[in-house]
């Protein structure tokens, strides 16, 4: 097999250049640039001065959600009712009277509310259902409550639960091609991805292996399992680091529970209820959308078969519950969003060995939401400098399609709590470019003998940079395993 050997580069915050051979999808030596010979035939690629690092991964994707948003009409840009309504009412004319899905509406603070009788006069006799940003609510018309079997009061609106069967029956990964995934793979390793976390409610341990086998093999997958597919698992006998694919880029992941709802919905469970809500409401306070004695249960069994978890906790008072779950069960992992967390609770996510799994970019996109919904509570939401401080580790992610599957959004969002030249929110809650990196890379930047060859190079240094170009960092390469799944150079 022909070595590869990348010649000047450089190392994140270092200056002298350097060499480094890779050897049957190893790293076999690092050297000073010209230093380095190999008795083998190598493959050379002049890497000019860019920037070395591992590759980075996304530890929270829906994979099948961002791979069939490409097909869904984009209500991302939207900030009304009105606005969503003249874009579904046009998509709906030119749909030759075929379904219109549309996805990433925002309502939380929309002057007017959702309208069922708004939705069906837009679009008429045309099927619509419409997807929240956060995929936790869907805005249905008349039409698709009755091809779907639902039923929604007058604001046409469908959530949690609810919500999540409906999606289950909208689309599924049957829909896809090959070259679907194969698209959205090669656009994440564009952009420096050689890995992903993906939540989606699937047979993820069938569907992945049989995705790499037909070609989507450019990334590697840790897949999850949800409540209703964990005992089919467990009878499998797969256990959470198994490799399940020949080529080995797929490993059994965890259980993902979504213990409380969404901020945008405002379904997090939160210990304070959100304002304007009436008191006699049954949620004036969110959703604990599972029971924290059946979240127990679905841990115990996990634990008991070697599967780790991986809890979705918004809302302080969901956060709090599924922290002292972990510690009753005596139990490590992840605990998914960790959006806002009482004060007492930041400490303990160190002392109990667990991880925090954050999406930086959901400030962003929640901050003014978050400032009314959350109002006097928001120097707690999305905490990351003080669960760093606290020695909470951190991974990061994007929640696509809540987010585009792309670190660098994330990483800048973390540094900067910034965007669109917006002044930061809450800067005292940003964390270092360092510490952002190493939590995409697995935990430290260096490249050294031994290390698989998952690696990519940059056009910038991200250290030392200009913290406004990380947004937009250019990758330039990306290898999986010493074989390149994106060249630019």
């Amino acid at each position: 097999m022909t070595d590869v050997l990348l010649t000047d580069v450089h190392a994140a915050g270092e200056g002298r250049p350097l060499d480094v051979l890779i050897h049957n999808g190893v790293v076999s030596a690092v050297t000073p640039a010209g230093e380095l010979k190999s008795a083998r035939r190598v493959e050379r690629h002049d890497a000019a001065g860019r920037t070395l690092l591992p590759g980075l991964w996304d530890h929270h994707v829906h994979f099948t959600q961002w791979t069939i948003q490409r097909q869904r009409l984009d209500l991302t840009g939207t900030e009304s009712a009105q606005q969503v309504l003249a874009l579904v009412s046009e998509g709906a004319r030119a749909s030759a009277g075929r379904r219109v899905v549309g996805f990433g509406f925002r309502d939380g603070l929309w002057d007017e509310p959702p309208s069922l009788n708004a939705l069906d006069d837009a679009t008429g006799p045309v099927t619509a259902v419409l997807i929240s940003a956060d995929l936790h609510s869907l805005w249905l018309n008349s039409a698709a409550q009755q091809e779907l079997g639902v039923r929604t009061d007058g604001s046409g609106i469908l959530r949690e639960t609810e919500a999540f069967a409906v999606l289950e029956k909208l689309d599924s990964a049957a829909d896809l091609t090959t070259a679907d995934y194969q698209q959205t793979a090669a656009a994440a390793s564009a952009l420096g991805v050689v890995g992903v976390v993906d939540f989606e409610n699937d047979d993820n341990v069938a569907l992945w292996p049989q995705r790499v086998d037909a070609g989507v093999d450019s990334l590697r997958v840790e897949i999850s399992a949800w409540p209703d597919k964990l005992a089919g698992v467990i009878d499998r006998g797969v256990k959470t680091g198994d490799l399940l694919d020949r080529r080995g880029l797929v490993r059994m992941g965890p259980l993902k529970v979504i213990v409380d709802g969404s901020l945008n919905t405002r379904t997090a469970w939160c210990w304070d209820p959100y304002p304007g809500v009436p008191a006699a409401h049954p949620h004036r306070c969110g959703v604990e959308a599972v029971p924290i004695e059946a979240l127990a249960e679905l841990m115990t069994s996990a634990k008991g078969a070697g599967i780790a978890a991986a809890i979705h906790a918004i809302g302080d008072r969901a956060n709090t519950e599924v922290l002292n779950t972990f510690e009753r069960l005596g139990m490590s992992g992840t605990v998914e969003h960790a959006q806002l967390l009482r004060h007492h609770d930041i400490p303990r996510f160190a002392e109990l060995g667990l991880t925090a799994s954050v999406q930086p970019e959901h400030a962003m996109d929640d901050r003014d939401v978050a400032d009314v919904y959350w109002e006097g509570r928001t120097d707690r939401a999305f905490a990351l400098r003080s669960l760093h401080q606290a020695g909470a580790p951190l991974r990061l992610g994007s929640d696509a399609p809540v987010s585009p599957l792309n670190p660098w959004i994330q990483i800048s969002a973390a540094v900067t709590r910034s965007r669109a030249g917006r002044a930061p929110w809450h800067p005292e809650q940003t964390i270092s470019v360092r510490t952002a990196l190493e939590a995409t890379t697995g935990g430290r930047l260096a490249v050294e003998p031994g290390d698989v060859a998952d690696l990519i190079l940059v056009e910038d240094d991200p250290l030392t940079c200009d913290p406004a170009l990380l947004r937009d960092m250019q990758v330039s390469a990306t290898m999986l395993a010493g074989v390149f799944t994106h060249y630019a150079l």
